[in-house]
Formats: C-alpha cells, sequence, structure tokens
C-alpha cells in the first residue's frame, strides 16, 4: 500500500508538472502527460528504478484506477459531444468526414498487411488490420476543441467546421473500433454469443433508458440543485452501461460514451453542467492524468531498433498522408478555399486523446505488440503536437481576427461591403477616370463600396470667416460638390459610394491615418501622392498603384492615361498581366478590368502565364498567352522586381488566398444589383 500510494504522488505530481510545460510551450497538456509517463517508465528510468517504482504488481491497481479516470472521461466526452454541430454543415462536414476517415482507413489496412506477420498471429491478422485502420483514421475531438477555443476558431465558420467534421469522424471511429473489439473478443471462451447483443443493447439505450434519464430534468428542477440522490443514479447507469459493453466484450469505453450521448439535451443545461463540474474535477484532475500516465509507462522506447524506425516512418508517412491529404481533398471537392482546407485538413489530424485510448484497447485486447503500441504512440504525440504550429503558420491571428469580426457583423445582420478606397489628388475635378477605375475594381464582389479619401491642405493664411464665407471655405464646399458628383458616378453604376474629406495641415503626415481607418479591402493610390510610401506599406489590404510610365505625377494625367488605354467604350486595346512569382492578385485584377470592360485579356510571363491562359480560355474568358501588344493596359505585380512600363502596380494582402478562378469568373458575370 505504501508502494502505491508513492506511486500516486509521482505520478499525479509529474503529469501536472509537465502538463503545465505542455502548455506553456503552446502544446495540450495530454502531450506532457504522456512523455511524463514515459519517462517514468523504462525507457529512461530502466529496469532497476523503473521496476521498484513501477513494477509488474503495481501495474494492475494503477491501471484500474487510470480505466475508472477513462470511464468517467468518456461520459463527459459523450455528454459534451454537441449535436447541433453538424446542423446547417452536414453535407460538407460528413464528405470532409469520410474523406478524413476512408484514406486513412485504407492505407493503415495496407500498411497493416505488409506488417502483420511481424507482430501478430495468423488468428489475430484481421483484428490487427481493421485495428491499424481504425488508429489511424482517429480524431482526437476533446483536444482539437482545446486547440480552437484557446485560439478563438470555435466562433469562425472553419472552426465550427472542423468541430462538426470531428463529431462524425468519431462516431465513425468508434463504430469501427467496436466491430474491431467485437471480432478480437470473439475467440475468448463467452464472447462468441455476447458479442451479439451489442445491438440490443444500442437499442435499448436509444428507446429506453434515453426517455427514462429525461425524467431527471424535472426531479432536478425540483430539487433546485444537483443532490447526492441524482448524481447517484447517474454515476450507477454510466458504471452500470460500462459493465455491460465490458462483459459483452465490446469494451467498457463504449458503454460510458454512449450512457453519455443519452443524457437529456433538452431544457437539460443548468443539471449537465453541475455534473460536469462534479465529474470533470475528479476525472481531469486526477484520474485522467494517471490513465495518460500508465499509458506512457506501456511505452519502452529502449527496446527499438532501426527496423523499428522504418516502421514508425511508415506509420508517420501513413497517418498524416492519409489522414491530410484525405480531408483536404474532400474539403476542396465542397469548394473550400486552398488556405481552409489545408487548414482543416491539419486540425483533423489532430489524434491525441481519443488516439491513446484506442491504442490503450488494443494492447490490453492483445491486438497490438509492445513494440507496435510504443510507435503508435509516438506517432499520436508527433501529430498532436504538430497541430499548433502548423494551424498557426496556415492561419494567422490575423485571418481569425478578421473572421471573427465578419462572424459578429452577420450575427448582428449587418452585411460587410466589399470596401474599396480610392485616395483622390488634386485637382478633384479631373479624377473621374481614376474613380471610374476604382469603382470597376469595386464591382468585383457585391455588395460593393467606394469610398473617396480626400485630404485639402491648409491655406497659406489663416481661414476668416467674415459676413459670409470666406473664398477658402467656398473652394472647400466646391471640392465638396466635386468629390460628391464624382460619388454619385460611382452609385450610377452600381456601387455605394461615400466622401471622406478634410482640411489638414500635414498631407503627407495624415493621409497613411486616414487610409487605415477606412479599413478598406482593396486600396487605389495614384504613384506619387503626398505619403504615398506610408500609405502603401501601412496598407494590410490589396493595393493598386496607377503609375503612368516615366510620369510621376500624381495628377489627372495618371488616371486618365489608364482609361484612355482600356476605359469602357474606348477602342484601345486590350488588358495584358504580367504573371508570375508575385501571386494571383495581379492577375485577378487584370482579369477584373478585362471581363468588366470588355476587353481580351493577355498573360506573359511564362509557363504560370500560359497555363492560366488556358484555365481562363477554359472558363470562357477571352484569354491568351505571349508578349504585351502595343496600346494595351498593362498590369504587373507590386514587387522589387516590377517590369517597366507597367500601367497599374498591385500589391497583394496580407496572407492571400490564392484565386479560385472558377469562382472569380462566376462572381464577375453576375449581374450588378442597381442602386
Amino acid at each position: 500500500m505504501d508502494l502505491l500510494l508513492l506511486d500516486l504522488v509521482i505520478v499525479l505530481a509529474a503529469a501536472r508538472l509537465f502538463g503545465a510545460l505542455a502548455r506553456r510551450l503552446g502544446q495540450p497538456p495530454v502531450i506532457g502527460e504522456i512523455v511524463a509517463g514515459i519517462l517514468l517508465g523504462p525507457t529512461l528510468l530502466g529496469p532497476l528504478i523503473g521496476d521498484k517504482l513501477f513494477g509488474p504488481e503495481m501495474r494492475p491497481p494503477l491501471q484500474a484506477l487510470a480505466n475508472v479516470g477513462l470511464v468517467l472521461f468518456m461520459f463527459v466526452v459523450g455528454l459534451e459531444l454537441d449535436q447541433k454541430l453538424v446542423k446547417g454543415k452536414g453535407r460538407i462536414a460528413v464528405t470532409v468526414a469520410l474523406g478524413s476517415t476512408v484514406v486513412p482507413f485504407v492505407l493503415g489496412c495496407v500498411l497493416a498487411l505488409a506488417i502483420a506477420g511481424e507482430h501478430v498471429g495468423g488468428d489475430r491478422t484481421l483484428p490487427f488490420v481493421l485495428f491499424m485502420g481504425a488508429a489511424m483514421a482517429a480524431t482526437a475531438f476533446p483536444v482539437l476543441a482545446r486547440i480552437l477555443t484557446d485560439r478563438g476558431m470555435q466562433r469562425i465558420t472553419l472552426g465550427g467546421l472542423a468541430l462538426a467534421s470531428a463529431a462524425v469522424i468519431d462516431v465513425l471511429a468508434w463504430t469501427v473500433l467496436a466491430v474491431v473489439v467485437g471480432i478480437a473478443g470473439a475467440g475468448e471462451a463467452e464472447g462468441q454469443w455476447k458479442v451479439l447483443l451489442a445491438l440490443p443493447y444500442a437499442l435499448v439505450m436509444f428507446l429506453v433508458v434515453k426517455p427514462l434519464l429525461a425524467r431527471l430534468v424535472p426531479a432536478y428542477e425540483k430539487a433546485g440543485r444537483l443532490t447526492p440522490g441524482l448524481l447517484s443514479l447517474v454515476l450507477i447507469g454510466l458504471i452500470g452501461s460500462a459493465w455491460a459493453t465490458e462483459w459483452m466484450h465490446v469494451h467498457f469505453i463504449f458503454g460510458a460514451f454512449v450512457f453519455g450521448t443519452v443524457m437529456p439535451r433538452e431544457g437539460a443545461e443548468r443539471l449537465n453542467h453541475e455534473i460536469l463540474e462534479r465529474l470533470e474535477q475528479l476525472a481531469v484532475l486526477l484520474l485522467l492524468p494517471m490513465f495518460f500516465v500508465v499509458a506512457g509507462l506501456n511505452v519502452n522506447l529502449r527496446e527499438l531498433d532501426l527496423s523499428s524506425l522504418g516502421t514508425l516512418a511508415a506509420i508517420l508517412a501513413v497517418a498524416i498522408g492519409g489522414k491530410m491529404l484525405g480531408s483536404y481533398a474532400a474539403a476542396r471537392t465542397q469548394r473550400l478555399p486552398n488556405r481552409q482546407s489545408w487548414t482543416l485538413a491539419t486540425l483533423l489530424n489532430t489524434r491525441g486523446l481519443t488516439e491513446i485510448v484506442i491504442l490503450t484497447v488494443g494492447l490490453q485486447k492483445g491486438v497490438l505488440d509492445d513494440e507496435l503500441y510504443s510507435l503508435m504512440v509516438v506517432m499520436a504525440l508527433v501529430t498532436t503536437a504538430m497541430t499548433g504550429p502548423l494551424v498557426r503558420r496556415l492561419y494567422p491571428d490575423r485571418r481569425v481576427a478578421r473572421d471573427i469580426a465578419d462572424a459578429e457583423r452577420a450575427a448582428l445582420g449587418v452585411t460587410a461591403a466589399h470596401r474599396v478606397l480610392v485616395v483622390v489628388p488634386e485637382p478633384p475635378a479631373e479624377q473621374a477616370p481614376l474613380v471610374g477605375l476604382a469603382t470597376t475594381l469595386a464591382l468585383a464582389a457585391s455588395p460593393s463600396e467606394v469610398v473617396l479619401g480626400h485630404l485639402r491642405p491648409y491655406p497659406a493664411g489663416r481661414l476668416e470667416v467674415g459676413s459670409g464665407l470666406s473664398s477658402e471655405l467656398a473652394e472647400l464646399a466646391e471640392t465638396l460638390h466635386e468629390l460628391e458628383t464624382l460619388a454619385a458616378t460611382a452609385r450610377e453604376r452600381g456601387s455605394d459610394s461615400r466622401v471622406v474629406s478634410r482640411f489638414s495641415a500635414d498631407v503627407a503626415g495624415e493621409l497613411p491615418g486616414l487610409a487605415s481607418g477606412a479599413r478598406p479591402d482593396l486600396l487605389v493610390l495614384p504613384a506619387g501622392v503626398p505619403g504615398y510610401a506610408g500609405v502603401r506599406d501601412g496598407a494590410t489590404c490589396r493595393v493598386v498603384t496607377v503609375a503612368v510610365p516615366g510620369s510621376p505625377s500624381p495628377s489627372a494625367s495618371a488616371s486618365a492615361f489608364v482609361f484612355e488605354q482600356a476605359g469602357p467604350g474606348s477602342e484601345a486595346g486590350p488588358v495584358a498581366v504580367h504573371h508570375g512569382s508575385g501571386g494571383d492578385a495581379a492577375a485577378h485584377v487584370a482579369l477584373t478590368l478585362a471581363t468588366l470592360w470588355g476587353r481580351p485579356l493577355v498573360v506573359t510571363g511564362g509557363s504560370r502565364a500560359s497555363a492560366l491562359a488556358q484555365r481562363l480560355a477554359r472558363l470562357g474568358v477571352e484569354a491568351t498567352s505571349g508578349p504585351v501588344p502595343e496600346g494595351a493596359l498593362v498590369v504587373a505585380s507590386d514587387t522589387a522586381n516590377a517590369p517597366e512600363g507597367a500601367h497599374l502596380l498591385v500589391r497583394a494582402e496580407q496572407d492571400p488566398d490564392p484565386v479560385d478562378w472558377a469562382e472569380a469568373v462566376s462572381a464577375l458575370r453576375a449581374p450588378v444589383p442597381q442602386p
């Protein structure tokens, strides 16, 4: 008894210490808890110390306590499983879940067939193959939820889709695992007929036990709190359900999980909250860390040799490649953008808690040997640890914050317009071509808004107001009238428009602040305007610079030259774009102008340009590849090696997504709503 109590002290202290360290490193606590178990086991302490502290005689009581923690945890998972997650996202979630499950499952089965001769006997081959497939297909729903919550991603569409997909994967994974455990236990003395009771058990739970549990809600409301009697009934039902599935050789985790899923939901929010408060403290703080440390104790990395490293490499390749490629391909079939598809695939690659539970079941049922169990635990650690850093790289905090803001506006019923800010230089009356260019670019999305930003320098002398408006104020009023006239032309073309104009003592210094305050999605900026460098460098959105080759002036000549080249109604040549290493932004701007102005598009820049021209041509765009034609409006990426002679220079927004060309062409052909 003294050694058991000492082991409990060591295990709990190590779990808390390494769990806190993992959290500080941006990893889920389960990573630290499993590492703690590995370090306490034969891998680090070796047979001398490790066997004395955690010898064969101490493993059964430690495992028994860990299993009690696992029963409570699986009940909590079933109780917290939000069955509304799939609503509204059913088709996408199910498609992604199937891709994320089927591909790694099949690859896992293929790998299992290749290594079965080294790890199992002939009569265990079928459960071993199926088990490896299920283990490769698993996703850790609780760890995934924690990763999303830590970054606030559960509040955005991508996070909700990830949770919905993981919920479906959970159902598929546990179903397959139940079949595998049933097959594995069918060869036991009393197992052949008991496994057949799994289906009647499930029917009884959902058709009989679930309605009975619904009576807990009025009893709770009458008492006004969770009484010891009510909690005892829940625990008796939970442990009884776990015992039933263990007796049927389908493992106790399924009984605990199913009992959590049949708990009442409607009107039971406060009841379930109090149950979770009581059980989570015991399970999460005491018994569950014990489970993961004990799982680590069973890992012995000392016994691995070079051949084991080859098997580990194959396991990692199948687990990561199968899960991510299957999820990504399924997401793309549902027309999710490239960045979101990769992020979703990375999130669903999380294994952690669920994987360790599955592996422990496999070890207890004799489906896995000690070597393969150790390798699979390492795979679970690697796939879980890589999720956080990869997601931060694929979907930075700026993107998350932007999506959260969009979600909040949508919740308030506010539709965010695609906002184009055009910096209007002096004199405003001559900037109609510039505003026309900005309006054309705004019409690439709907609804859209064109904001005319203009700063007028203070007069050299002091402003004075006499019996009427002074000449300076009259001049300002005239400027506002000119800007409103320009805004009216934008409204006539189907885009909302407003004016932001004021006096400024320092136009170059204040213009960057005006631009950032407008929070545009696209900024149209004449080259050489006062404060140009500050505005361009400070903008996080896409920036289109209007530049006339050989003329740095921001005057009307720049925008007029552009419109004379390819404006609507003109007889000028096509729109040409240099498409290279600068991304898709410049080509997207050129496509917008060519389509809305009714001009052919010429793409130049090598093999990538030729491929893009062919793709656009297949979508019905009048696009070809080749050299820039004479008299064309030239668009190029705004980079250090931008080609000379470009009329428009385009700098991509921060964290740009690759353009979905089919969607872009479809959006440009949609009718523009009339004001």
